[in-house]
Order: C-alpha cells, then structure tokens, then sequence
C-alpha cells in the first residue's frame, strides 16, 4: 500500500473522533508521507486501504487531551502510550536537534 513513500518510521494505532464516521485506523508516518491507513472492522491491527495522505511535512501535534491529533479535518484518539511516537515523529522533522543520538548506528 505505501511502496513508493520510502522508509517507514513510526506506526501507531488509532480511532477516529468528532464527526466523521467512527472507524480504526494506523497512523503510518515514512520519509516522504503520513498516511492514515482503515483497518478492517475486527481486526484494527490490518490495514486494507489507505483512508488519506499527507505530506511528511504536516505536523501531527499539537496533542489536545484525550489524547487526541488533527490531520487535515479529520481528529484521531490514540493510546496515551503513544503519545512519545507522535511526538517523535514530530520533532525528527521539526526540531531534530532534540531527538537523542541513536544508540545503535550500525543497525
């Protein structure tokens, strides 16, 4: 499904909130998108298509309570454990002097 937009990077579960229609999601952050990817109705961990894109350069916080993200018009609820991976995402683009060395560079 997301064969041309490079490396992938992070990946976190999500559902969506406010007046869209509710469904489960996979946040898929790589070199070159963010792609928001609907999974099937029983089995959330298997995407089948992707539900919309993004440039890499689209900001995924702020984080607003619940938690919770925009992209584009559209509002995500995440796991508070994955509150690090959106803010990750955000900071290798936006403020990477803040991202700590990689531990392992040789990988």
């Amino acid at each position: 499904m997301l064969a041309d937009q490079g490396e992938l990077h992070y990946v976190f579960p999500a559902h969506s909130v406010g007046t869209m229609e509710s469904g489960h999601f996979l946040i898929v952050v790589t070199d070159a998108a963010i792609s928001v990817l609907a999974t099937r109705t029983l089995r959330s961990d298997r995407p089948v298509a992707v539900f919309a894109s993004f440039p890499r350069h689209t900001r995924l916080g702020p984080i607003q309570p619940g938690p919770i993200i925009e992209l584009g018009s559209m509002a995500f609820e995440f796991d508070e454990e994955y509150t690090a991976v959106v803010k990750a995402a955000d900071a290798e683009i936006f403020a990477p002097e803040t991202l700590p060395p990689d531990p392992l560079p040789d990988l």
